[in-house]
């Protein structure tokens, strides 16, 4: 897109979708780091994403996550977030942490247990009508340990069971976003260990599920934007999960460690339509920060999705197109590396003056004194957090 303006514009309009999980306290299995200033309710961490979005300006929207942000009054909580300038994205469940989903949730073999999970993810839809989310997000750790544990097929159509009464309860303008998992916690099988199974439950469920795409979610050497590019194309890509890895699911800062693969990941959303409202795409990071201070962490991988983007949005596509049709290979990789090797910082500094932001929102952030001030007021109470 050579068009500077339509860059610009295209910027502008861009909305990336911040996890309340990721204002909380995290760590690793071993051990939970607590920082000073960490919300202690859902209401503080809608104020944590407020800052976020006032000092990007694409942020609006807050994934929440249930029970973790399981409050008495939705609509209290709605019209708080909107106060802010914000509004509900995502609902996610959590059929992951409780006793009875040793064995798995949903696809259990017990069937008093699959209702009480089935059940949790009806709710997780009344919080949707609540709050006017229009997303359902479901990921299951359900999977087996050991050869022979269980069925494998008959786990599936357990699953499929659930998902199909879920979808009905669905409304018109809602969705269900099933995500996908290679592994962890179940070693041996997970039931939607890959973007192939998901894809086959939402394409019989019909047209309001799509797939979601965990950028950690895969096996070392796998071509994610192949399975973007695809999924484009199949009108079946939901979301995005943005973070970043090295090894596994580490749900670091996106673009963290590969930022060559989120700009390649951009390129394949630029190229096959996924940034215009009509396909529908959710840009949600999902990301734990474990040893850095939580804001200035979001407001970074926030920045890192945006120069992706930028990057993407820059390439000649009419010169990369003439090169592929004549079969120049080294042609083709250029028009790509130019595009990458852009700086495009000033690009954006320019777009976040023209919103009337700072240009560089991290720094203005740090600038701003809000993480003392959050620092000092926060003290008592219980810090949320997902716990290890």
């Amino acid at each position: 897109m050579s068009d500077v303006s339509a860059v610009k514009a295209a910027l502008k309009s861009q909305v990336i979708e911040t996890p309340s999980w990721g204002y909380g306290n995290s760590g690793t299995r071993f051990k939970v780091f607590a920082q000073p200033g960490v919300p202690r309710n859902p209401f503080e961490k809608l104020a944590d994403a407020a800052q976020v979005h006032a000092h990007t300006g694409v942020a609006p929207k807050v994934s929440l996550h249930i029970p973790w942000d399981r409050v008495e009054d939705y609509t209290a909580l709605t019209r708080y977030a909107e106060e802010l300038g914000l509004r509900v994205g995502a609902i996610n469940s959590n059929v992951f942490q409780d006793e009875d989903f040793k064995l798995g949730s949903v696809t259990h073999p017990d069937p008093k247990v699959r209702r009480k999970a089935t059940d949790h993810l009806l709710e997780c839809v009344d919080i949707m009508d609540a709050t006017g989310s229009p997303d359902l997000k479901l990921w299951f750790s359900d999977g087996t340990n050991y050869p022979g544990q269980d069925d494998i097929a008959g786990r599936q159509d357990r699953l499929a069971e659930a998902l199909a009464e879920v979808y009905e309860r669905l409304g018109h303008d809602q969705r269900m976003l099933l995500e996908y998992k290679l592994f962890e916690p179940a070693f041996y099988t997970t039931d939607v260990p890959d973007w192939g199974t998901s894809y086959a439950h939402c394409l019989k469920l019909g047209p309001k599920a799509q797939v979601v795409v965990d950028t950690g979610h895969h096996a070392p050497g796998t071509n994610i934007e192949f399975i973007v590019a695809f999924l484009l194309r199949e009108g079946k890509l939901g979301a995005f999960d943005f973070n970043s890895r090295f090894y596994a699911d580490d749900d670091l800062m996106a673009g963290a460690a590969d930022p060559f693969q989120l700009f390649r990941i951009m390129h394949e959303v630029v190229k096959n339509g996924g940034l215009k409202s009509e396909t529908g795409v959710n840009f949600m990071l999902d990301q734990c920060h474990n040893i850095e201070a939580k804001i200035p962490a979001v407001i970074r991988s926030v920045t890192n999705v945006q120069e992706a983007t930028a990057k993407a949005l820059l390439i000649d596509a009419e010169a990369l197109a003439a090169a592929q049709l004549s079969g120049d290979v080294l042609a083709a990789n250029g028009v790509l590396m130019d595009a990458f090797n852009t700086d495009v910082r000033p690009l954006l500094a320019a777009v976040r003056e023209e919103l009337g932001l700072a240009p560089d929102p991290f720094a203005a952030y740090l600038a701003s004194g809000n993480q003392e001030r959050i620092a000092a007021d926060r003290v008592g109470g219980e810090q949320a957090g997902w716990g290890a």
